[in-house]
Protein backbone atom coordinates (compact mmCIF):
# COMPACT_ATOMS: atom_id res chain seq x y z
CA UNK A 1 0.00 0.00 0.00
CA UNK A 2 3.29 2.50 0.59
CA UNK A 3 6.01 3.23 -0.57
CA UNK A 4 9.04 5.32 0.53
CA UNK A 5 10.84 7.40 -2.07
CA UNK A 6 12.63 10.96 -1.86
CA UNK A 7 11.65 12.99 -4.36
CA UNK A 8 14.11 14.01 -6.97
CA UNK A 9 15.64 17.26 -6.64
CA UNK A 10 15.09 16.73 -2.76
CA UNK A 11 17.02 19.29 -0.32
CA UNK A 12 19.16 17.44 2.03
CA UNK A 13 16.91 18.65 5.49
CA UNK A 14 14.28 17.53 4.03
CA UNK A 15 13.82 13.83 5.14
CA UNK A 16 12.74 11.46 3.01
CA UNK A 17 8.92 10.56 3.08
CA UNK A 18 6.44 7.93 2.54
CA UNK A 19 4.79 7.88 -0.31
CA UNK A 20 1.00 6.77 -1.07
CA UNK A 21 0.64 4.89 -3.81
CA UNK A 22 -2.28 4.61 -6.29
CA UNK A 23 -4.84 2.87 -4.19
CA UNK A 24 -6.49 0.05 -5.30
CA UNK A 25 -9.60 -0.20 -6.48
CA UNK A 26 -12.12 -3.59 -6.97
CA UNK A 27 -12.00 -5.47 -9.96
CA UNK A 28 -15.38 -4.70 -10.16
CA UNK A 29 -16.98 -2.46 -12.89
CA UNK A 30 -18.36 0.88 -12.41
CA UNK A 31 -22.36 0.93 -12.12
CA UNK A 32 -23.07 4.19 -11.89
CA UNK A 33 -22.42 7.75 -11.10
CA UNK A 34 -24.47 10.28 -9.17
CA UNK A 35 -24.82 13.63 -8.10
CA UNK A 36 -27.05 15.38 -5.60
CA UNK A 37 -27.29 19.34 -5.50
CA UNK A 38 -27.23 20.75 -1.64
CA UNK A 39 -27.60 24.03 -1.58
CA UNK A 40 -28.30 26.27 2.21
CA UNK A 41 -29.00 29.54 3.49
CA UNK A 42 -26.54 31.27 5.93
CA UNK A 43 -27.88 31.82 8.80
CA UNK A 44 -25.31 35.40 8.77
CA UNK A 45 -24.26 37.44 5.67
CA UNK A 46 -21.54 35.98 4.48
CA UNK A 47 -18.87 38.46 2.17
CA UNK A 48 -16.12 37.86 0.46
CA UNK A 49 -14.12 40.96 -1.12
CA UNK A 50 -15.30 40.18 -4.53
CA UNK A 51 -18.73 38.77 -3.42
CA UNK A 52 -21.02 37.75 -1.17
CA UNK A 53 -21.52 34.14 -0.48
CA UNK A 54 -25.96 33.45 -0.89
CA UNK A 55 -25.90 30.02 -0.18
CA UNK A 56 -23.70 26.88 1.31
CA UNK A 57 -23.67 24.69 -1.38
CA UNK A 58 -22.80 20.61 -0.69
CA UNK A 59 -22.33 18.56 -4.46
CA UNK A 60 -22.25 15.35 -3.44
CA UNK A 61 -20.59 12.66 -5.97
CA UNK A 62 -21.41 8.81 -5.82
CA UNK A 63 -19.52 6.11 -7.06
CA UNK A 64 -21.69 2.42 -7.07
CA UNK A 65 -19.81 -0.56 -8.83
CA UNK A 66 -21.13 -3.05 -9.63
CA UNK A 67 -21.26 -5.36 -6.33
CA UNK A 68 -22.99 -2.45 -4.76
CA UNK A 69 -19.83 -0.71 -3.14
CA UNK A 70 -20.02 3.13 -2.99
CA UNK A 71 -18.04 6.07 -2.78
CA UNK A 72 -18.68 9.60 -1.99
CA UNK A 73 -16.93 12.54 -2.76
CA UNK A 74 -17.71 16.06 -3.08
CA UNK A 75 -16.78 19.02 -5.67
CA UNK A 76 -16.61 22.63 -5.00
CA UNK A 77 -19.01 24.84 -6.50
CA UNK A 78 -19.76 27.93 -4.23
CA UNK A 79 -19.13 30.38 -7.23
CA UNK A 80 -20.51 32.05 -9.05
CA UNK A 81 -24.21 31.01 -7.39
CA UNK A 82 -25.12 28.91 -11.01
CA UNK A 83 -21.91 26.91 -10.79
CA UNK A 84 -24.05 23.85 -9.75
CA UNK A 85 -25.98 23.53 -12.97
CA UNK A 86 -22.82 23.61 -14.93
CA UNK A 87 -21.37 20.65 -12.50
CA UNK A 88 -24.65 18.38 -12.63
CA UNK A 89 -24.16 18.65 -16.60
CA UNK A 90 -20.48 18.14 -16.42
CA UNK A 91 -20.46 14.82 -14.47
CA UNK A 92 -23.80 13.98 -16.35
CA UNK A 93 -22.77 14.13 -19.65
CA UNK A 94 -18.87 13.77 -19.23
CA UNK A 95 -17.62 12.24 -16.77
CA UNK A 96 -20.19 9.43 -15.63
CA UNK A 97 -19.57 8.24 -19.43
CA UNK A 98 -15.75 7.60 -19.14
CA UNK A 99 -16.39 5.59 -16.38
CA UNK A 100 -19.74 4.12 -16.38
CA UNK A 101 -19.43 0.15 -17.33
CA UNK A 102 -15.33 -0.02 -17.23
CA UNK A 103 -12.89 -2.00 -14.50
CA UNK A 104 -9.83 0.56 -13.47
CA UNK A 105 -7.10 -1.13 -11.35
CA UNK A 106 -6.59 1.84 -8.84
CA UNK A 107 -7.26 5.51 -8.42
CA UNK A 108 -4.71 6.92 -10.71
CA UNK A 109 -6.00 4.35 -13.71
CA UNK A 110 -9.62 6.53 -13.43
CA UNK A 111 -7.81 9.79 -12.66
CA UNK A 112 -5.48 9.75 -15.81
CA UNK A 113 -8.41 8.22 -18.28
CA UNK A 114 -11.00 11.49 -16.55
CA UNK A 115 -8.20 14.03 -17.32
CA UNK A 116 -6.88 12.69 -20.59
CA UNK A 117 -10.27 13.19 -21.88
CA UNK A 118 -11.91 15.79 -20.26
CA UNK A 119 -8.41 18.43 -19.72
CA UNK A 120 -8.53 19.27 -24.20
CA UNK A 121 -12.31 20.04 -23.56
CA UNK A 122 -11.80 22.90 -20.51
CA UNK A 123 -8.92 23.89 -23.01
CA UNK A 124 -11.05 24.99 -25.57
CA UNK A 125 -13.63 25.84 -22.83
CA UNK A 126 -11.52 28.23 -21.10
CA UNK A 127 -12.89 26.32 -18.02
CA UNK A 128 -9.90 24.03 -16.37
CA UNK A 129 -11.53 25.11 -13.09
CA UNK A 130 -15.12 23.72 -13.94
CA UNK A 131 -13.38 20.38 -15.24
CA UNK A 132 -10.76 19.89 -12.16
CA UNK A 133 -14.03 20.60 -9.82
CA UNK A 134 -16.21 17.59 -11.57
CA UNK A 135 -12.78 14.99 -11.50
CA UNK A 136 -12.10 15.85 -8.07
CA UNK A 137 -16.05 15.17 -6.30
CA UNK A 138 -14.97 11.59 -8.42
CA UNK A 139 -11.63 11.14 -7.19
CA UNK A 140 -12.45 11.81 -3.88
CA UNK A 141 -15.28 8.85 -4.42
CA UNK A 142 -12.74 6.69 -5.90
CA UNK A 143 -10.33 7.05 -2.35
CA UNK A 144 -13.39 6.61 -0.78
CA UNK A 145 -14.00 3.50 -2.20
CA UNK A 146 -10.18 2.49 -2.15
CA UNK A 147 -10.10 2.93 1.81
CA UNK A 148 -13.38 1.04 2.16
CA UNK A 149 -12.02 -1.77 0.11
CA UNK A 150 -8.88 -1.99 2.00
CA UNK A 151 -10.27 -2.14 5.27
CA UNK A 152 -8.39 1.52 6.40
CA UNK A 153 -9.48 4.74 6.77
CA UNK A 154 -8.35 6.90 4.86
CA UNK A 155 -5.77 8.91 6.91
CA UNK A 156 -4.01 5.10 6.88
CA UNK A 157 -4.32 5.19 3.08
CA UNK A 158 -2.56 8.75 2.38
CA UNK A 159 0.03 8.88 5.38
CA UNK A 160 3.36 9.59 4.40
CA UNK A 161 4.81 8.93 8.14
CA UNK A 162 4.05 5.90 10.42
CA UNK A 163 1.83 7.37 12.92
CA UNK A 164 -0.98 9.96 11.85
CA UNK A 165 -2.12 12.04 14.87
CA UNK A 166 -5.57 11.24 16.15
CA UNK A 167 -6.01 15.17 16.15
CA UNK A 168 -5.12 18.23 14.40
CA UNK A 169 -5.06 21.50 15.13
CA UNK A 170 -7.08 24.23 13.27
CA UNK A 171 -7.49 27.82 12.76
CA UNK A 172 -11.21 29.85 12.50
CA UNK A 173 -11.33 31.19 9.30
CA UNK A 174 -13.93 33.81 7.90
CA UNK A 175 -13.92 36.13 10.56
CA UNK A 176 -15.35 39.93 8.73
CA UNK A 177 -16.19 42.11 6.97
CA UNK A 178 -18.62 42.78 9.81
CA UNK A 179 -19.13 40.82 13.04
CA UNK A 180 -15.24 40.40 14.22
CA UNK A 181 -15.53 40.98 17.67
CA UNK A 182 -18.29 38.22 18.02
CA UNK A 183 -16.78 36.02 15.82
CA UNK A 184 -13.89 36.31 17.53
CA UNK A 185 -15.14 35.44 20.75
CA UNK A 186 -17.19 32.60 19.37
CA UNK A 187 -13.56 31.60 17.84
CA UNK A 188 -12.20 32.06 21.56
CA UNK A 189 -15.11 29.99 23.29
CA UNK A 190 -14.55 26.77 20.61
CA UNK A 191 -10.66 26.83 22.17
CA UNK A 192 -9.26 28.01 19.07
CA UNK A 193 -6.01 30.17 19.26
CA UNK A 194 -5.56 30.55 15.49
CA UNK A 195 -7.93 33.05 13.12
CA UNK A 196 -8.44 34.52 10.09
CA UNK A 197 -9.35 37.85 9.36
CA UNK A 198 -10.88 38.98 6.07
CA UNK A 199 -9.35 41.64 4.39
CA UNK A 200 -10.22 43.63 1.16
CA UNK A 201 -12.64 45.71 2.27
CA UNK A 202 -10.18 49.12 2.44
CA UNK A 203 -7.42 49.71 4.57
CA UNK A 204 -9.39 51.22 7.51
CA UNK A 205 -11.76 48.35 8.25
CA UNK A 206 -9.49 45.57 7.68
CA UNK A 207 -6.75 47.19 9.93
CA UNK A 208 -9.77 47.89 12.86
CA UNK A 209 -10.99 44.10 12.14
CA UNK A 210 -7.00 42.66 12.83
CA UNK A 211 -6.85 44.24 16.03
CA UNK A 212 -10.73 43.53 17.05
CA UNK A 213 -9.70 40.20 16.63
CA UNK A 214 -6.49 40.46 18.36
CA UNK A 215 -8.17 42.09 21.49
CA UNK A 216 -10.63 39.26 21.95
CA UNK A 217 -8.23 36.67 21.57
CA UNK A 218 -5.03 37.90 22.91
CA UNK A 219 -1.49 38.29 22.09
CA UNK A 220 -0.53 34.79 22.50
CA UNK A 221 -3.02 34.12 19.32
CA UNK A 222 -2.16 33.68 15.77
CA UNK A 223 -3.70 35.61 13.65
CA UNK A 224 -3.83 35.26 9.53
CA UNK A 225 -5.54 37.29 6.92
CA UNK A 226 -6.98 36.83 3.64
CA UNK A 227 -7.13 39.53 0.78
CA UNK A 228 -9.57 36.79 -1.86
CA UNK A 229 -7.07 38.61 -4.42
CA UNK A 230 -8.25 41.96 -3.80
CA UNK A 231 -5.28 43.90 -4.70
CA UNK A 232 -2.65 45.03 -7.26
CA UNK A 233 1.08 44.86 -6.02
CA UNK A 234 1.38 48.74 -5.40
CA UNK A 235 -1.99 48.16 -2.82
CA UNK A 236 -0.57 45.40 -0.97
CA UNK A 237 2.89 47.10 -1.03
CA UNK A 238 1.13 49.94 0.99
CA UNK A 239 -0.99 48.15 3.63
CA UNK A 240 1.29 44.79 4.62
CA UNK A 241 3.67 46.48 6.23
CA UNK A 242 0.66 47.97 8.54
CA UNK A 243 -0.43 44.15 9.02
CA UNK A 244 2.88 42.75 9.92
CA UNK A 245 2.87 45.89 12.45
CA UNK A 246 -0.58 43.84 13.85
CA UNK A 247 1.20 40.53 14.49
CA UNK A 248 -0.51 39.30 11.08
CA UNK A 249 1.57 35.41 10.65
CA UNK A 250 0.53 35.36 7.45
CA UNK A 251 -0.87 36.40 4.52
CA UNK A 252 -3.05 34.51 2.07
CA UNK A 253 -3.88 35.21 -1.83
CA UNK A 254 -3.04 39.26 -1.30
CA UNK A 255 -2.46 39.67 -5.05
CA UNK A 256 -5.17 39.94 -8.23
CA UNK A 257 -3.91 37.74 -11.12
CA UNK A 258 -1.53 35.85 -8.55
CA UNK A 259 1.01 35.84 -10.44
CA UNK A 260 4.27 34.05 -8.52
CA UNK A 261 6.61 36.44 -9.94
CA UNK A 262 4.29 39.70 -8.12
CA UNK A 263 4.07 37.36 -4.67
CA UNK A 264 7.80 37.09 -4.47
CA UNK A 265 8.11 40.69 -5.43
CA UNK A 266 6.06 41.10 -2.13
CA UNK A 267 7.47 38.81 0.09
CA UNK A 268 11.05 40.57 -0.83
CA UNK A 269 10.43 43.68 -0.07
CA UNK A 270 7.74 43.10 2.85
CA UNK A 271 9.37 39.92 4.57
CA UNK A 272 5.12 38.93 4.79
CA UNK A 273 4.63 34.78 4.80
CA UNK A 274 2.68 34.28 1.55
CA UNK A 275 -0.16 31.84 1.08
CA UNK A 276 -1.90 30.57 -1.91
CA UNK A 277 -3.03 27.83 -3.77
CA UNK A 278 -6.95 27.20 -3.08
CA UNK A 279 -7.53 28.34 -7.19
CA UNK A 280 -4.87 26.55 -8.53
CA UNK A 281 -5.74 23.61 -11.23
CA UNK A 282 -3.82 20.11 -11.26
CA UNK A 283 -0.32 20.00 -9.42
CA UNK A 284 1.61 21.37 -12.37
CA UNK A 285 0.22 24.74 -11.18
CA UNK A 286 2.02 24.41 -8.33
CA UNK A 287 5.80 24.69 -9.56
CA UNK A 288 6.23 28.14 -10.39
CA UNK A 289 4.92 29.13 -6.60
CA UNK A 290 7.11 26.48 -5.16
CA UNK A 291 10.41 28.39 -6.66
CA UNK A 292 12.19 31.82 -5.62
CA UNK A 293 9.86 31.99 -2.14
CA UNK A 294 6.96 32.92 -3.83
CA UNK A 295 4.84 31.68 -1.19
CA UNK A 296 5.37 29.51 2.32
CA UNK A 297 2.46 27.92 2.42
CA UNK A 298 0.42 26.03 -0.37
CA UNK A 299 -3.55 25.78 0.07
CA UNK A 300 -4.63 22.65 -2.54
CA UNK A 301 -8.47 22.64 -2.17
CA UNK A 302 -9.21 18.63 -2.49
CA UNK A 303 -12.49 19.91 -3.70
CA UNK A 304 -10.89 21.80 -6.59
CA UNK A 305 -7.47 21.02 -7.17
CA UNK A 306 -8.47 17.30 -8.63
CA UNK A 307 -9.12 15.49 -5.74
CA UNK A 308 -6.83 13.31 -3.75
CA UNK A 309 -4.58 12.16 -6.80
CA UNK A 310 -3.36 15.99 -7.42
CA UNK A 311 -3.43 16.66 -3.74
CA UNK A 312 -0.67 14.08 -3.17
CA UNK A 313 1.21 15.39 -6.27
CA UNK A 314 1.05 18.86 -4.85
CA UNK A 315 2.02 17.68 -1.16
CA UNK A 316 5.22 15.91 -2.74
CA UNK A 317 6.82 18.61 -4.49
CA UNK A 318 6.05 20.92 -1.68
CA UNK A 319 7.64 18.87 1.03
CA UNK A 320 10.97 18.09 -1.56
CA UNK A 321 11.08 22.15 -0.84
CA UNK A 322 10.45 22.58 2.60
CA UNK A 323 6.94 24.39 1.85
CA UNK A 324 4.50 23.84 4.46
CA UNK A 325 0.81 22.50 2.87
CA UNK A 326 -1.98 24.03 4.36
CA UNK A 327 -5.21 22.79 2.45
CA UNK A 328 -7.78 25.09 1.72
CA UNK A 329 -11.23 24.73 2.82
CA UNK A 330 -14.49 25.99 2.67
CA UNK A 331 -16.95 23.22 2.10
CA UNK A 332 -19.58 21.13 3.12
CA UNK A 333 -19.16 17.72 5.42
CA UNK A 334 -16.97 15.17 2.78
CA UNK A 335 -15.12 17.38 1.94
CA UNK A 336 -14.14 18.42 5.31
CA UNK A 337 -13.62 14.71 6.09
CA UNK A 338 -11.24 14.00 3.64
CA UNK A 339 -9.23 17.41 3.85
CA UNK A 340 -9.08 16.59 7.77
CA UNK A 341 -7.87 12.88 6.63
CA UNK A 342 -4.99 14.30 4.44
CA UNK A 343 -3.71 16.81 6.78
CA UNK A 344 -3.32 14.32 9.83
CA UNK A 345 -1.36 12.08 6.93
CA UNK A 346 0.97 14.70 6.38
CA UNK A 347 3.97 16.27 8.60
CA UNK A 348 3.74 18.93 5.60
CA UNK A 349 0.79 19.99 6.99
CA UNK A 350 0.50 22.54 10.14
CA UNK A 351 -2.96 23.40 10.33
CA UNK A 352 -6.97 23.28 9.11
CA UNK A 353 -8.75 25.35 8.16
CA UNK A 354 -12.35 25.54 9.80
CA UNK A 355 -14.92 27.99 8.58
CA UNK A 356 -16.97 29.64 12.21
CA UNK A 357 -20.15 30.51 10.18
CA UNK A 358 -23.13 28.16 10.11
CA UNK A 359 -23.02 25.68 7.45
CA UNK A 360 -25.41 22.77 7.98
CA UNK A 361 -24.61 21.20 4.96
CA UNK A 362 -21.25 20.29 7.58
CA UNK A 363 -22.95 18.81 10.43
CA UNK A 364 -22.14 15.48 9.70
CA UNK A 365 -18.55 16.79 10.50
CA UNK A 366 -19.10 19.64 13.17
CA UNK A 367 -18.94 16.44 15.91
CA UNK A 368 -14.86 16.04 14.94
CA UNK A 369 -14.38 19.82 16.06
CA UNK A 370 -13.14 19.98 19.96
CA UNK A 371 -12.90 22.29 22.56
CA UNK A 372 -9.62 22.68 22.72
CA UNK A 373 -8.24 24.33 19.32
CA UNK A 374 -8.64 20.81 17.27
CA UNK A 375 -10.73 18.24 15.09
CA UNK A 376 -10.54 14.74 15.52
CA UNK A 377 -9.55 13.00 12.53
CA UNK A 378 -12.16 9.90 11.79
CA UNK A 379 -10.48 6.24 12.07
CA UNK A 380 -13.60 4.14 10.32
CA UNK A 381 -12.66 2.75 7.00
CA UNK A 382 -12.75 5.34 4.41
CA UNK A 383 -13.71 8.80 4.88
CA UNK A 384 -15.07 7.77 8.64
CA UNK A 385 -18.06 10.26 8.27
CA UNK A 386 -21.94 8.91 7.84
CA UNK A 387 -24.48 11.46 6.50
CA UNK A 388 -27.84 11.93 7.67
CA UNK A 389 -30.22 11.78 4.90
CA UNK A 390 -33.22 13.19 6.82
CA UNK A 391 -31.30 15.98 8.19
CA UNK A 392 -29.81 16.48 4.16
CA UNK A 393 -32.96 16.05 2.24
CA UNK A 394 -34.58 19.23 2.91
CA UNK A 395 -32.03 21.01 1.13
CA UNK A 396 -31.86 19.11 -2.01
CA UNK A 397 -32.54 20.46 -5.31
CA UNK A 398 -34.76 18.82 -7.58
CA UNK A 399 -33.12 18.10 -10.68
CA UNK A 400 -34.79 17.36 -14.09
Amino acid sequence: MLRTSAAVGQPASVPAAIVPSPAALPDVAVAAVRSRVLRARPDEKIAMSFAPLTHRVMILVEVELADGAVGVGETWANYPSWAWRERIATIREGVAPLLVGRRFTDTAEAHRTLLRRLRPLGRQWGAPGPIHQAVSGVDLALWDLAARHAGVSLTRLLADHPEPPTEVPVYGSSLGPTGVVETAERCAALGLTAVKVKVGFGAETDLANVRAARRVLGDGAQVFADANQAWSLDEALEVTPALADLGVAWLEEPLAGDRPEQLAELTRRTGMPLATGENLYGAAAFTPYLRDDAVRIVQPDLSKVGGITEFLAVRTAATATGHTVNPHLYNGAVATAATICAAAASRATRLVEWDIRSNPLRAAADALLTDRGTVRVPDQPGLGIDLDPDQLDRYEEQLP
